[in-house]
């Protein structure tokens, strides 16, 4: 789900006192960076959440770079009225155990802050995005300027071994009439936390569950299928567009009902206004599509295809 229709991800300069320059990226915006990969596909019990101030954004030192988040937000409240400040999940790292020794499975630590989508309006989707960023190859520390909400994405498979994918409407802000995973973000305000609650020993498993419940609340919604016709979701990584640089974990879904089906449950989405066609193709079928996918969703079938690899080995 998005904060905002018929957005536009550029800031046009004008001649006030008030005018952000604009710089014209290069990036590809096709491309994307495999943050972890979990190809043996994580239960719930094996991913924990650690929810902390530690996670949050780093305010940049460049005062004017730092006033240009609110001249953005501002500007783009003006020209939509729909606009909404919602609270986010930051992504701000994690910790990888593999199994080895006495444990067996491997377990994955989300490093998880507080953001909200003002900030990543105006820093990950500002014209000048790429000056939040610092040089290092280690990607919290590249990243510790921009608000980095993470979103998320499910790779849903039928019983007729079809993958779900959506073409975006052209209404929604990001990626207009490209092809996506249904997906959006895990919520905050869902389990009830609107800052940094000290002393809530259950925080941080509430964070976790909310990384499951979410991706399945959000299937619901954009595909229409019943919640009972899902399995467990099964966490395989997180990919990171490299435009924008911004982050989504991917999720393996089964789905007990064949395509035809799920067609007929998608005529009544409740999220039926962010895409407008849905498709349900082979793994060949999507590997044709991806050059119309955006970066992070590109990464989201990359990350099917090694869970896919590594099934076939063991």
């Amino acid at each position: 789900m998005e904060n905002e229709k018929n957005s536009n991800e550029t800031t046009s300069s004008n001649s006030n006192a008030n005018s952000i320059s604009i710089s014209i990226s290069i990036v590809d915006p096709l491309s994307f960076k495999l943050l972890v990969s979990c190809p043996s596909a994580l239960s719930p019990s094996q991913v924990s959440a650690s929810f902390s101030a530690d996670y949050d954004r780093v305010p940049h030192s460049d005062t004017n770079l730092e006033n240009t988040i609110s001249q953005i937000w501002e500007q783009r409240a003006q020209k939509n009225n729909s606009l909404f400040n919602g609270n986010k999940f930051r992504y701000g790292g994690y910790e990888l155990q593999n199994g080895s020794g006495t444990h067996h499975e491997p377990h994955l630590c989300l490093h998880l802050g507080l953001t909200d989508y003002r900030t990543f309006v105006g820093t990950n989707l500002s014209p000048m995005w790429e000056k939040f960023l610092v040089p290092s190859e280690d990607d919290p520390i590249r990243c510790q300027h921009t608000s980095s909400p993470l979103g998320n994405g499910a790779v849903v498979e039928t019983i007729d071994k079809k993958i779900i994918v959506l073409q975006r409407s052209n209404n929604v802000g990001e990626f207009p009439g490209h092809f996506v995973f249904p997906g959006g973000h895990p919520e905050p305000q869902e389990i009830g936390i609107t800052s940094h609650q000290h002393g809530k020993e259950s925080i941080n498993k509430e964070v976790s569950r909310e990384m499951f419940d979410s991706i399945v609340r959000e299937v619901v919604e954009e595909i229409g299928v019943p919640a009972s016709s899902l399995s467990i979701p099964a966490f395989i990584g997180i990919s990171r567009r490299d435009l924008n640089v911004r982050p989504a974990a991917f999720f393996f879904i089964r789905c007990n009902l064949d395509s035809k089906e799920v067609q007929k449950f998608y005529s009544n989405a409740q999220d039926g206004y962010e895409s407008t066609q849905l498709y349900a193709l082979s793994m060949a079928e999507l590997e044709s599509m991806t050059s119309r996918m955006p970066g992070c969703h590109r990464g989201g079938f990359a990350l099917y295809k090694l869970m896919v690899e590594a099934a076939k080995v063991t």
